[in-house]
């Protein structure tokens, strides 16, 4: 296996500098021959790029990642097996954005990739204008907690978002509040 440069992210997972995206998957670019898309997965592998980044919403790309992770720990006692990282989105549908919802969604992930826990969820909210983004933030925030997610990232927020929300984050932070007392003071009544 070849070696690529690597990068930590914040929240301290190691991925390749490179990602496999596996958005070409999803069907809508033809049909998916699964079973050759997981043979490929393999390909990367072998190519020393082991992160691949798929989404809920990218058709069988979750399964095909699980399916090739599995077959990586069945051989798992015939020699080393490098280290995958899975980078998923959770992308809700507008809606109610109780625990169990978000829960459910990752769970349904997790499944699919054959994972106990994930290495990163990138968040994609629609429309920020619905305030609902802010339960969903909560609770990924307690499923990281909890160690269901091991990071945790945004991935179409507006420059001037991020901003408000770094700026709320920090002023809380140094009154020792944590980001659930944060996010239910953001929260509309």
């Amino acid at each position: 296996m070849s070696s690529v440069p690597k990068v930590t992210l914040s929240g301290g997972l190691e991925i390749c500098r490179v990602l496999n995206g596996m958005w070409q998957v999803s069907g809508a670019h033809g049909a998916v021959d699964k079973a050759r898309a997981v043979e490929a997965v393999q390909d990367y592998v072998d190519a020393g790029l082991t992160t691949f980044d798929m989404a809920d919403i990218y058709g069988p790309a979750e399964e095909i990642f699980g399916q090739f992770n599995t077959q990586l720990k069945s051989k798992s006692s015939e020699s080393p097996v490098p280290a995958l990282q899975g980078l998923t989105k959770y992308v809700p549908r507008p809606g109610p954005m109780e625990r169990k919802v978000v829960e459910k969604a990752l769970q349904r992930s997790m499944t699919r990739m054959q994972v106990d826990a994930l290495d990163c969820v990138q968040f994609h909210w629609w429309d920020y204008g619905d305030k609902r983004y802010l339960e969903a933030l909560g609770h990924l925030s307690d499923l990281q907690q909890e160690g269901i997610i091991l990071n945790v990232q945004d991935i179409n927020t507006s420059i001037r978002l991020q901003a408000q929300l770094r700026t709320l984050i920090c002023c809380f932070i140094t009154e020792a509040f944590s980001l659930r007392q944060l996010l239910g003071r953001l929260r509309p009544h």
